[in-house]
């Protein structure tokens, strides 16, 4: 048996508007990155939004939001955690005044959450900017965004001020450096994106990021606001000293982000790397205060697998499912996208985010895509009987148990899709991560019907015991 986790402890569900509310043109709002990517973040992106496209339906939360809180409040959650729809609030994004249907719109959704007990957590913007700022200004590299970012958050921080406490700025920001289109809204092709332009785009959103802490906390010095990272631990290949250098380059990456957030300003390692690619950041002025200044309150970040890294790449066959790239580690399992089983990962991100920061952290994305059939359970109700997912989650939630026994301050856990949604990897609905099944296909077919999966009221046991109900192995 696990001991109990911390009293106050958080536990949820999270999912994103893009992958999850449909309705992409209803009530005046305008077309996102995401509305022209119907294969998913890496795939083709068409002229305008075409019917194979499985998020402009998504699982139609948008007229059915009362429904599936009614289920997350069923299962005990303490928080849930989703994106507001940029283009919901702002059409084009570079509007002065904002769209009142959405910004009603997420007044519902969350009195809805408030109504059952359960805290909205919020990310701002979450692999959708609007589509309009990709196509003119070629998103984050333009440094108007900033401004244009500026007024859409100080518009959900005055209008939501009294409804949610805890904020993330960027969903999985580390993201852009692989997925520039969908993450940052550029347009400009990988192939033809400078490093330079990449890194002054990323350097544009840590300010914006930063103005958001500072605008938020002016505005209710009660708000939690969070940075969020892809967290992915690097393995080297061998103990080979090359591949342990290939290990450190690997996480600096990624730590590059954080380190920013928390520290406020840019690393050592990172001006080195500058120096040897010729990229030179444009400051304009004020941005070394507001970084400086206006650290986040909390990390939080998706965990999905760990990597292994090696300075002999020739020798392997790179990850397939794998973000940030790396190789696969030989001694873990993979799910059925080829995403690495690495229960003990997570274990270490904990342990090395915390070593390093000493700041709240928040596991805000974690959870099994995979195939799933519905079958009739033994009440006669579909269901679906999903224990590789309890199995999963478990071993998982374990990992969290030991490292907060460790000392390390973890302010709570939201599952991934807690309900099934469109993959943002591949544009796929047979990509399942949720507690609660629903009936639409890759083919867009499907009544849209939700259904508990036995991993429903495994959670909500877990929930209502704190933990306790946990199986170590």
């Amino acid at each position: 048996m696990v001991k109990k986790f911390p009293e106050n402890f958080l536990w949820g569900g999270a999912t994103a508007a893009n992958q999850y509310e449909g309705a992409y043109d209803a009530d005046g709002k305008g077309w996102s990155v995401q509305d022209v990517t119907p294969k998913g973040g890496f795939g083709v992106v068409t002229e305008e939004p075409t019917e194979d496209n499985l998020k402009l339906v998504g699982i139609d939360f948008y007229n059915r939001y009362k429904e599936d809180i009614k289920l997350f409040a069923e299962m005990g959650f303490k928080v849930y955690r989703t994106s507001i729809a940029w283009s919901r609030i702002f059409p084009k994004g570079d509007e002065s005044e904002p769209n009142e249907a959405g910004l009603a719109f997420y007044d519902k959704v969350f009195d809805e959450c408030l109504k059952y007990g359960i805290e909205p957590l919020i990310t701002i913007s979450h692999y959708e900017t609007p589509l309009h700022l990709a196509r003119e200004y070629d998103g984050w590299t333009n440094r108007q965004l900033i401004d244009f970012y500026e007024n859409y958050v100080r518009t959900l921080f005055t209008r939501y001020k009294d409804k949610v406490k805890y904020w993330l700025t960027f969903n999985e920001i580390n993201s852009v450096l692989h997925a520039p289109f969908m993450s940052g809204g550029i347009a400009t092709p990988p192939e033809k994106l400078s490093k330079q332009d990449l890194y002054q785009a990323i350097h544009h959103e840590l300010v914006a990021s930063a103005l958001a802490t500072k605008i938020g906390h002016e505005i209710n010095p009660d708000f939690q606001i969070g940075c969020m990272v892809l967290a992915m631990p690097t393995y080297p290949m061998t103990p080979n000293p090359d591949d342990v250098v290939a290990k450190l380059e690997a996480d600096r990456q990624n730590y590059l982000f954080s380190d920013i957030h928390v520290r406020g300003k840019y690393p050592s390692y990172i001006k080195k790397y500058f120096a040897d690619n010729n990229i030179e950041i444009q400051f304009a002025e004020g941005d070394a205060e507001l970084l400086a200044e206006h650290t986040v309150d909390f990390i939080s970040f998706s965990y999905y697998m760990s990597t292994t890294e090696t300075a002999t790449p020739e020798k392997y066959e790179r990850g397939r499912g794998n973000i940030l790239g790396g190789f696969p580690n030989p001694y873990l399992e993979a799910s059925e996208w080829g995403w690495q089983i690495d229960p003990k990962g997570l274990y270490i991100v904990l342990n090395e985010f915390y070593d390093r920061y000493q700041i709240p952290l928040f596991i805000v994305e974690n959870g099994l895509g995979a195939v799933d059939k519905l079958v009739e359970g033994d009440d006669g109700e579909l269901t679906v009987i999903d224990d590789y997912r309890i199995d999963y989650m478990n071993d998982h939630l374990v990992q969290v148990g030991k490292a907060i026994e460790d000392g390390v301050e973890v302010m709570g856990y939201t599952s991934w899709g807690c309900i099934d949604l469109v993959s943002a990897s591949t544009a796929q609905m047979s990509k399942r991560y949720g507690f609660i099944y629903v009936d639409r296909n890759d083919d867009g077919s499907g009544s849209l019907d939700r259904y508990k999966k036995k991993s429903f009221n495994w959670y909500k046991e877990v929930i209502e015991t704190n933990g306790t109900s946990l199986k170590e192995k």
